[in-house]
């Protein structure tokens, strides 16, 4: 599973763009759906977090964390905005961000930062092993990269798992996308 969803990533948006009329989402799509690898993490809003819960809603399911200066919160702002542009049907989706940094991201810093942007986010936090298990499940790669001074930054994978509302891993959207590509796909899953 996890080679298939590297493969995806690899291809990024070709597989999304070499049949538009096969394909109408703009993310890459997962042909057969596959079921959406489990997470075993504390939830931001103190219940444990697997995906179950969200049973029902689409999920958007992204890794990052707190200390980010770039990619996540651009990341989290075009969510937020997607959400917001969704209007009643934002009811229907739930976002998930799973920290890469467990050492300095607890559930108090990630629902803070998280909050910033919309209260309804769930952050995942744990271990390191438990947030290794979890990026192992979705084949997510993070570099530390020490400075100096001994402070860190952390590059990582920054694509958008979108899980549809019975479990299945449908479709990974490449970092980058707009808020309007979000809505058109998060539309399409809504209906299904």
């Amino acid at each position: 599973m996890i080679r298939r969803i590297a493969l995806l990533l690899l291809l990024g948006t070709a597989v999304a763009s070499a049949a538009p009329d096969a394909n109408p989402m703009k993310a890459g799509v997962l042909s057969p759906v596959m079921a959406a690898p489990a997470l075993a993490l504390q939830g931001t809003d103190g219940k444990p977090l697997n995906l179950e819960r969200f049973r029902g809603k689409v999920v958007l399911l992204a890794f990052g964390f707190s200390s980010c200066g770039e990619v996540c919160p651009i990341t989290l702002a075009t969510l937020a905005g997607a959400r917001r542009k969704l209007g009643a049907g934002a009811a229907d989706v739930q976002v998930v961000y799973v920290t890469v940094d467990p050492e300095r991201d607890d559930a108090a810093r990630m629902k803070k930062f998280l909050g910033s942007f919309d209260p309804t986010f769930v952050g995942g936090v744990g271990s390191r092993a438990q947030i290794d298990a979890a990026q192992k499940g979705y084949g997510i790669s993070s570099t530390k990269q020490v400075y100096p001074d001994g402070n860190y930054t952390i590059g990582h994978s920054s694509s958008i798992y979108m899980i549809d509302r019975a479990g299945g891993l449908r479709a990974v959207m490449p970092y980058g996308h707009t808020v309007d590509d979000f809505v058109h796909d998060l539309k399409i899953l809504l209906r299904t």
